[in-house]
């Protein structure tokens, strides 16, 4: 037992400290999510928007500010963590590589990494919730923070399979960025006219979005749209453990020819061939040239 804790303390440690020494995300969650989520709540009307909201069965009538701002703390949370854990898993690739390769158990290191985006997506949503609450007052406020909080874990876990599947770094950043911005977008119904469509029940964040809504402007619990966001979770951190796993596979060869031991019957073949000392007849020959 205390070896695998030894073992998991140190990857989550290596993993923590590739975090830290990201300043542009840290840059990022300082500034990017009070500015976007305060700009969504300044730059949109307050007129109140009526929907439907499928978690409750309510039909509301928010105003429409207060609803945008939601969608842009989601949006902040989902692009803030999924581009941290691809560029730690993008950038530490190698690294992984080199320590499965050297023996260290993979189990430890997805660990790890699921110990370093549970981290990052608590802190990075309980930062949302409070610059929200600054603004206005949301009915539910832990509901909130739980629903950034699945989100930044969907996003997180996202994030690592395409910094394990991708192969160039522009690649994972257009990936997370599309990603949040058409799954979000389509779910505002002051964006959207098609947020009641029922296709976008089958987007990543469906489920946070009907939870932080509810959270917003509603005071009942809706426990079944978080487990549809943890339900996410799971299908992208099953992505992450196959690319992980694909890009720290064992590279070499299974078995590699090898010589036969010496022995006997092949020291023979293992010594240089004598020189053999010239015939009669060849030396005959020599005089006589």
């Amino acid at each position: 037992m205390r070896f695998h804790l030894t073992r998991f303390a140190v990857a989550t440690r290596f993993t923590l400290l590739e975090h830290g020494r990201n300043r542009f995300a840290m840059i990022l969650v300082i500034l990017f999510v009070p500015v976007w989520t305060t700009l969504a709540y300044l730059a949109m009307p307050d007129t109140p928007a009526r929907m439907q909201l499928h978690a409750t069965g309510e039909a509301l009538a928010p105003h429409g500010n207060e609803l945008t701002s939601i969608s842009g703390a989601l949006n902040a949370v989902t692009l803030i963590t999924g581009f941290m854990m691809f560029a730690a898993t993008f950038s530490g690739s190698g690294f992984d590589r080199r320590l499965a390769m050297a023996g260290y158990p993979r189990a430890h290191l997805i660990l790890a990494k699921v110990t370093a985006l549970a981290l990052v997506s608590a802190a990075v949503a309980a930062y949302a919730t409070a610059i929200t609450c600054l603004a206005w007052t949301p009915r539910q406020p832990l509901l909130l923070a739980a629903a950034l909080f699945c989100a930044g874990l969907t996003y997180g876990a996202l994030g690592v399979g395409f910094g394990s599947l991708l192969r160039r770094e522009i690649e994972g950043m257009f990936a997370i960025v599309m990603t949040s911005i058409i799954d979000l977008a389509l779910q505002n119904p002051i964006m959207s006219s098609g947020a009641d469509n029922p296709v976008v029940r089958y987007l990543p964040s469906y489920g946070a979005m009907q939870a932080s809504t509810a959270a917003g402007f509603s005071t009942n619990p809706v426990p079944g749209h978080l487990a549809i966001q943890l339900t996410w979770f799971a299908g992208a951190a099953l992505l992450a453990l196959l690319g992980f796993r694909r890009s720290t596979r064992n590279c070499l060869p299974s078995s590699a020819p090898t010589s036969p031991p010496p022995g006997p019957e092949s020291s023979k073949g293992g010594l240089p061939t004598p020189r053999q000392a010239a015939t009669p007849s060849a030396a005959s020959d020599t005089e006589a040239h």
